[in-house]
């Protein structure tokens, strides 16, 4: 197994608005990051992944970009950028991206000047037809057509929000040019990207006609404009022509890669370093499908999508595991659905310290989204007014139009918005959880008021505790090697090694590398689980336990809750 350092790093997501507001406007920025990056040492993170602050109208909270060199206004100046790379480097910690070039904002200089004239350069780095009545008519990611019409008549295409144009990769002179600023950010310092949505870059450009798959008279974007053949040309010229010069990480955020292309995606050769999986983390909704549309899953068939994953990955090379991100709602909420609120107020933290080293230990390198590490919980909206989300607002919208309710339509907003890991970050007892003297940009969290970073920090039995422990765990405890980049087992489910019969609650895979055998073992219901028959009990009973999420941890019987990770002697 080839060594590289993204492979033995623990990645910590921010979100820069919602992270530490150091200058005091309600609106976090790169000082904040900076301020912040002592907590972030201690933690013991070795890699960080900042979303966008690049300038932008913040319609898609960054994702719309307005000008790829310049940092935003409200996060600072290219300056902060500059200075908080460097505080981040010699601590030990490097920092990759966001790159989003799929579209831009609509109010890129760009797009404005390929709006205001037809004969310009920029008309053709984006997608425009003088007529789109014979053309596919496809629903966009955020809710509504893809087609949207400006003053002269003609209409662009755009896979997420109208204020977010697709960019034409079909033109040589617009891919060199993000090929530029491309190498332009990894000469300043940054250490490599997570590419947003880049496999919506190839498009199949006749639109044919389509049949609608929904009330809208509208068809799913991603039924035609993910994974279009071709895109492998291009990504392979973008890895050519600039991350693919040094030692630099891309993880993609790449949905619709089918299992016989993982290895031109993350092979050894491959586009990427990493790609994110989707089959476990949107496991509560139909892909395509309104939220609203009710989608019943099972542990098993979480377990199978998480296991799937390892699998295939093995094969042809390393993962990118997470349970939490900026799109996500709180993991807590998403896997512990329907326990009772009595139950979920008792095992909160015992539920998140389970997914925690059910997550941390797989094969392949972790990923925590800000606030993870304290059990973050999703907030309560009250009225849509409160969402700032523009994907939520599209859904609510889309539910409503396909016969829901307001109050169904609410309820789906209320469980799955992405606004519930863009609430503040919690640091201590004060005004706003220590995140600004000012009213934020987005309201606090209203269920989680216990969980800051100052209370746990001080808790040997909190979150973030287990979370520091989990760390030291698989970096730097005599286990590490194993943790890192020791083989995984699926002891007792699938049909990749079935040696029992096992409940289905249970999670159970081992971590082997020469003669060291690591055992984890995670329970997902309130209920008690007994090991399957393949387990030597008297084996475990004698095992040091290297991590549980109770006071001591489990020999025979697997308590409500529970995870503990043990090293088992051949």
């Amino acid at each position: 197994m080839e060594r590289k350092w993204w492979k033995e790093a623990v990645f910590y997501q921010i979100y820069p608005q919602s992270f530490y507001d150091a200058n005091g406007d309600g609106i976090g920025d790169l000082q904040g990051i900076m301020e912040k990056i002592p907590y972030l040492k201690e933690l013991g993170i070795t890699a960080l992944w900042i979303c966008p602050f690049y300038c932008s109208p913040l319609v898609d909270n960054g994702y719309d970009i307005s000008d790829y060199y310049a940092v935003n206004s409200e996060f600072g100046s290219i300056e902060d950028a500059r200075e908080l790379l460097k505080c981040a480097n010699e601590n030990g910690i490097r920092v990759i991206l966001d790159l989003v070039i799929n579209h831009t904002s609509d109010q890129h200089p760009w797009f404005q000047e390929a709006c205001a004239d037809k004969e310009s350069k920029y008309r053709d780095y984006y997608i425009f037809r003088e007529d789109v009545s014979r053309l596919s008519q496809l629903r966009s990611n955020f809710g509504g057509s893809t087609w949207t019409q400006i003053r002269d008549g003609s209409w662009y295409f755009h896979t997420f929000a109208k204020e977010q144009p697709d960019l034409n990769w079909e033109n040589k002179v617009l891919r060199k040019e993000l090929y530029t600023m491309i190498n332009w950010w990894l000469r300043q310092g940054v250490s490599g990207f997570r590419l947003d949505a880049i496999t919506y870059i190839q498009k199949d450009m006749s639109f044919p006609p389509v049949e609608p798959d929904g009330p809208d008279g509208l068809c799913d974007v991603m039924k035609h404009c993910l994974n279009v053949p071709g895109i492998e040309e291009k990504l392979l010229e973008m890895r050519r022509e600039t991350y693919g010069r040094g030692d630099f990480v891309t993880v993609a955020e790449a949905p619709g890669v089918p299992a016989e292309k993982l290895e031109a995606y993350i092979g050894e050769n491959g586009f990427f370093s990493m790609i994110f999986d989707f089959s476990y983390t949107d496991i509560d909704i139909w892909i395509g499908e309104a939220w609203a549309k009710p989608k019943k899953w099972s542990v098993e068939e979480f377990k199978e999508n998480l296991f799937r994953n390892q699998r295939l990955v093995r094969e042809t090379g390393w993962a990118a595991n997470y349970l939490e991100n900026h799109d996500q709602p709180r993991s807590i909420n998403k896997y512990f659905a329907g326990v009772e609120k009595e139950q979920m107020e008792k095992y909160a933290d015992t539920m998140a310290k389970a997914l925690g080293t059910l997550f941390f230990f797989l094969r392949g390198t972790p990923f925590i989204y800000q606030g993870e590490e304290l059990g973050m919980r999703n907030t309560v909206f009250s009225t849509m007014e409160e969402v700032n989300d523009v994907n939520s607002r599209g859904q609510y919208e889309r539910a409503l139009l396909e016969g829901y309710t307001e109050e169904e339509a609410f309820e789906a907003v209320n469980r799955r918005s992405r606004d519930h890991a863009r609430c503040p970050m919690q640091w201590n007892d004060n005004v706003n959880f220590g995140f600004s003297t000012e009213k934020p940009w987005i309201a606090c969290n209203r269920i989680c008021s216990k969980q800051t970073v100052e209370r746990e920090s001080q808790d040997k039995q909190s979150v973030l505790s287990y979370y520091k422990k989990m760390i030291r765990l698989r970096n730097h405890s005599p286990y590490a090697e194993t943790f890192v980049y020791g083989d995984l087992i699926e002891v007792v489910y699938g049909n990749y090694e079935l040696l029992a019969p096992c409940d289905e609650a249970l999670f159970l895979y081992t971590r082997t590398l020469g003669h060291e055998k690591l055992l984890i073992i995670c329970n997902f219901t309130d209920k008690q689980a007994a090991l399957p028959e393949c387990i030597d009990i008297a084996a475990l009973e004698q095992a040091q336990i290297l991590i549980s999420n109770y006071e001591e941890g489990a020999r025979s019987v697997i308590r409500p809750y529970e995870a503990v990770v043990y090293k088992l002697d051949f």
